[in-house]
């Protein structure tokens, strides 16, 4: 089975090819610690045209250590830096006890609900939620302890690639199906907040779905609309996005998320762009209908008498396109009419004596 016959099951919608992108909102951290922000986003993200909510599910207390050694510290030329990985993951801590209320909510809007685990204790909890399908991070995909876990669910698995080689891409999802899962869906993506354009090599998504046969997506941290759209035509059936009420709040998502007008427009975008691909086709369709007016075809263009030859100064080649096709232009020249024909009149092969 190839990728073009692959399909995966998110609850109750099929994801790949022949299926419209499946559009992920992701409101992991956008929320900004505030319960009625992320259900205000909720109804946002399915007024925007979200299929899917994205979250997170973790504990600040297992993920990391509350330290200030070097190692421990943000990267010097990220905006968090002076801070440690302890206080971003506070940040973006998202309370657990919210997480049935949100899933309930998303679900009677008709959004599919799911998290992203970072340890076993996370996926345990989301299993006694009955979660679609599980989220691993790039960050988690060299894990394969935790992996084994996730797989054992039998769930689909998103599966951030990030910096990941190929070999290691190849060695957990090996792991993971090992474990219990078929259906993966490996996600483009580029671990960089934001990630500027040339950093995001797209092409890899068609590489992507050759070197394992299964549907690919794309977990975007640009900035704008125009990467979804580029790994649309190239392939990609799922797109996440993060979604935020205004940039103006202060979140560690904040500068790569989209407001709701935004996400709207990405969704409707990429609904552009995948009807656009269509399938392949030469010649008239019945859109191109009025293009015949614009096209050449024979016509006589004096007054002519039956028996009359046809010449350069009784027939040429105009607009528009009723009338025999140019090409047989040096066939009908030298033959003659087959009946009197008034100027004005498409060539067609019943007026030629044959």
């Amino acid at each position: 089975m190839n990728a073009k016959d692959r399909n995966i099951k998110i609850a109750n919608t099929p994801v790949g090819h022949g299926h419209p992108c499946y559009i992920i909102a992701n409101i992991s951290s956008t929320h900004g610690g505030s319960f009625d922000n992320a259900m205000q986003l909720l109804r946002e993200a399915i007024a925007a045209g979200a299929g899917a909510v994205k979250m997170q599910a973790y504990d600040p207390e297992r993920i990391t250590l509350d330290s200030m050694e070097q190692c421990f510290r943000i990267n010097e030329n990220n905006r968090w830096k002076a801070r440690n990985l302890y206080e971003l993951f506070k940040k973006s801590h998202t309370p657990w006890d919210w997480l049935p209320r949100l899933q309930r909510e998303a679900e009677s809007l008709g959004l599919d609900f799911f998290c992203t685990s970072f340890d076993e204790s996370a996926v345990d909890f989301l299993e006694e939620l009955e979660v679609p399908a599980h989220k691993v991070s790039s960050y988690e995909l060299s894990d394969l302890p935790f992996l084994r876990r996730v797989g054992s669910t039998g769930k689909p698995v998103l599966l951030s690639t990030g910096m990941a080689s190929l070999q290691e891409i190849d060695e957990a999802i090996k792991t993971l199906r090992d474990s219990g899962t078929q259906d993966i869906i490996p996600l483009k993506c580029t671990s960089a907040y934001p990630a500027p354009p040339q950093a995001m090599n797209l092409v890899t998504i068609p590489h992507l779905k050759d070197a394992f046969q299964l549907p690919v997506g794309l977990s975007d941290h640009s900035l704008g609309l125009a990467a979804p759209v580029v790994a649309v035509t190239l392939g990609a059936c799922l797109v996440e996005k993060h979604l935020i009420l205004s940039r103006s709040q202060a979140t560690p998502e904040s500068e790569i998320a989209l407001e709701p007008r935004e996400f709207g427009a990405m969704v409707w975008s990429v609904r552009q762009a995948e009807q656009s691909l269509g399938q392949v086709q030469y010649g008239l369709n019945e859109y191109q209908q009025t293009g015949l007016a614009f096209r050449r075809s024979l016509f006589v263009v004096q007054d002519m008498k039956k028996g009359q030859s046809f010449c350069p100064s009784n027939c040429q080649s105009i607009r528009p396109g009723c009338g025999l096709p140019p090409r047989f232009m040096p066939l009908i020249f030298g033959r003659q009419a087959a009946s009197d024909i008034k100027r004005g009149t498409p060539l067609s092969m019943d007026l030629v004596t044959w």
